[in-house]
């Protein structure tokens, strides 16, 4: 997520008095896609299946930097 201003190809919603603005073709990979405000912070889910990701951060193989 980040702030942006709207283009041609992207989709906006009005939602709880907050705009969300996202690209429609990542939108018809992605959707549907949900937005929870947390105490901190926020968690953004979406049908997306990612293949890898970063577990722990360790010597060797690390994702962390």
């Amino acid at each position: 997520m980040a702030l942006d201003e709207p283009k041609d190809n992207d989709e906006k919603f009005d939602v709880d008095g907050y705009t969300y603005i996202v690209d429609k073709e990542f939108l018809a990979q992605a959707q549907p896609i949900k937005v929870d405000f947390l105490e901190v912070g926020f968690k953004v889910t979406s049908s997306l299946k990612l293949e890898s990701a970063c577990g722990s951060c360790s010597t060797s193989g690390s994702c962390c930097s």
